[in-house]
């Protein structure tokens, strides 16, 4: 089948340059990649992952994150696996 239909769409820079590294190094064009999400969306007739809406402690729990509330630091990596491992 002749591929003719064009799709225009604008996103953040970033997100679309990391995203055009890791398919270079899988050897995937962007156009395939998003042939291959509408391909997935046409087989699972939706999308083909989950999305929902998060629950207020997992919305609360986001938001301290993004605003650097309430999480736990450790200096290294091996202290963090002693405390898991403790």
């Amino acid at each position: 089948m002749a591929k003719t239909a064009i799709i225009q769409t604008r996103v953040d820079p970033e997100i679309k340059q990391n995203a055009k590294m890791i398919l270079k190094t899988l050897n995937i064009s962007m156009s395939e990649a998003i042939s291959m999400y509408l391909s997935q969306i046409t087989l699972h007739k939706g999308i083909p992952f989950e999305i929902k809406i998060p629950n207020e402690v997992t919305a609360k729990t986001l938001r301290d994150a993004e605003n650097g509330n309430e999480l736990h630091k450790v200096d290294s990596v091996d202290e963090l696996f002693q405390e898991l491992d403790s």
